[in-house]
């Protein structure tokens, strides 16, 4: 475990610049806002302040006032934040954060989970980079799946830190990752709190045994997959024949990126009611500088390829060590916001998860930890609290 401090090279910096002022734009349909994919008048605005207004050195220094570390697990070269808690009682608290954005989604919510609260208790917080996202090591082998990467995060977490027990939260990849976690590696949680049910659940219900609000559920997601689910279906088949486009190019990359940040948001159609350019500049630069696109949409790929292997091999259940389909038995907490995908039912979610706590949030988005930091806080301490009813050791 090492000190590790980011710190962009200049001519790495130049060479954006120079990049975005070399952009060959395309067209765009007359009129046209989001309906085609990211808008042309926002793109060149935000790319033209990316080349000539963001100040990247203040933003670096601000992720630097952070504790920041580097640890090889398993062969694995893994970058993470690790900010200890203050007052008496500081709980282990593992952060992992999804696509397409960073370590850098949950640094709204350090000040306020390390921060003690009226009764001395406040969270260690630990945030690791995804393999192959921002500064951790880009994979070169196939098979960096969440189940693999859940079990470097419990390593970090029980041997490279020494916790017995931890909370872990994750959204996106990292409900996936988490949930990973919960099946693999429970002796090692005190309790798992999510804000989505991981994606490969949506089609596991055989039909027979819908609930009106699981059909529902199963209907908006097939609706969601043919409107805006596209660009999982190429991460998840050819990332690849992608990649070259988005590491060659700043604009094509924050085209694809941006489009997310506006569309999974809870903005009301201003994407800048939610976040600062020079919040999604962030997030844009540390892809650009680590060149990590490619590795991150690769994550879609072999996820894809482990949920197509449990479903169709017959070989995968004759392991005794496999877990796909059982049951989460750690108690879980799900924080639901408005304006994320598709939220899932309760009644779906107690399939496969053991419910402990539900909240639905009144605004809010797929980058919770962004965009309503108080709230996901407060109930990640409302967790804890009904963990320590539960009586959960080590609490």
């Amino acid at each position: 475990m090492e000190p590790f401090t980011i710190d962009i090279a200049q001519p790495i910096l130049d060479d954006l610049k120079a990049r975005i002022s070399a952009t060959r734009w395309t067209d765009e349909i007359e009129g046209a806002k989001w309906e085609y994919g990211t808008n042309r008048g926002y793109l060149d605005e935000l790319c033209h302040y990316w080349a000539d207004g963001f100040d990247w050195k203040k933003q670096q220094d601000y992720l630097n006032s952070f504790r920041h570390f580097t640890a090889t697990v398993s062969d694995i070269g893994l970058h993470f934040i690790y900010q200890k808690g203050e007052g008496n009682t500081a709980i282990p608290l593992l952060l992992t954060h999804g696509y397409p954005d960073s370590f850098a989604r949950f640094l709204k919510i350090i000040p306020l989970l390390t921060k003690a609260d009226d009764k001395g208790v406040s969270f260690d917080v630990v945030i690791p980079s995804i393999p192959g996202y921002g500064f951790s090591e880009i994979p070169s082998k196939p098979g960096m799946n969440p189940q693999k990467i859940a079990g470097l995060f419990n390593s970090l977490m029980t041997e490279e830190l020494g916790y017995k027990k931890y909370i872990a939260h994750g959204g996106d990849w990292g409900t996936s990752i988490t949930e990973q976690i919960g099946l693999y590696h429970a002796d090692s949680l005190l309790g798992i709190h999510l804000t989505d049910v991981p994606f490969g659940h949506l089609f596991s219900i055989p039909k027979g045994e819908w609930s009106s609000d699981e059909k529902k559920y199963l209907d908006t997601g097939k609706q969601w997959q043919q409107t805006e689910g596209a660009y999982a279906m190429i991460q998840g088949t050819k990332p690849q024949t992608l990649g070259y486009g988005l590491n060659d190019s700043p604009v094509g990359l924050a085209s694809w990126i941006i489009e997310k940040f506006y569309t999974w948001s809870d903005n009301g159609g201003n994407i800048e009611s939610t976040f600062s350019k020079d919040e999604l500049l962030t997030h844009l630069t540390i892809y650009w500088a680590t060149q990590t696109i490619n590795s991150a949409n690769r994550l879609y790929f072999e996820a894809m390829k482990a949920i197509m292997q449990a479903m169709y091999n017959p070989l995968v259940k004759l392991n005794p060590f496999d877990k796909t389909g059982d049951r989460v038995e750690v108690p879980a907490a799900f924080a639901l916001f408005p304006k994320d995908l598709v939220n899932a039912p309760r009644g779906f979610a107690e399939r496969i998860f053991n419910v402990v706590q539900w909240t639905t949030m009144p605004r809010g988005g797929h980058f919770a930890a962004m965009e309503q930091p108080e709230l996901l806080v407060a109930d990640i301490r409302k967790f804890a609290n009904c963990l320590n009813s539960l009586g959960q050791e080590n609490m």
